[in-house]
């Protein structure tokens, strides 16, 4: 699964998947993307075919709900660095156990809450 790690999330959390050797993650520090608009960053990660993991839930929801095809966008709370880790590894979890990744999250949004709680909704509707 590619995904994209937006620079509102560590580095780190890329570099993490990354080591796992199950994911193809990238932040903007490490492609020179930083401080790009979102509709760019969108527009990168559908050419890219990558899901987007960020907490810019407003933004990053608007923009997908108008968008006709997009490859997905996990949206994470704004809590702690670890804390971030293990709902993001959860969240993917969650994700492969719902079938093949990439198709499962195709115009496909992953809310994901502190509580660990996961929210997959079409988006934009069907």
């Amino acid at each position: 699964m590619k995904l994209f790690i937006d620079e509102c999330l560590s580095p780190q959390l890329a570099a993490r998947l990354n080591a796992t050797g199950r994911y193809d993650a990238v932040h903007p520090l490490y492609v020179g993307r930083r401080g790009e608009p979102d509709h760019r960053v969108l527009a990168w990660c559908i050419a890219e075919d990558r899901v987007i993991v960020t907490e810019n839930a407003r933004d990053f929801r608007r923009l997908v709900g108008n968008t006709e095809l997009h490859p997905g966008l996990i949206i994470l709370p704004a809590i702690d660095r670890e804390g971030t880790w293990s709902l993001l590894q959860a969240a993917l979890a969650f994700i492969e156990d719902c079938g093949r990744p990439m198709d499962v999250m195709v115009n496909q949004v992953l809310e994901v809450e502190e509580s660990g709680t996961m929210t997959l909704i079409p988006l934009p509707p069907s």
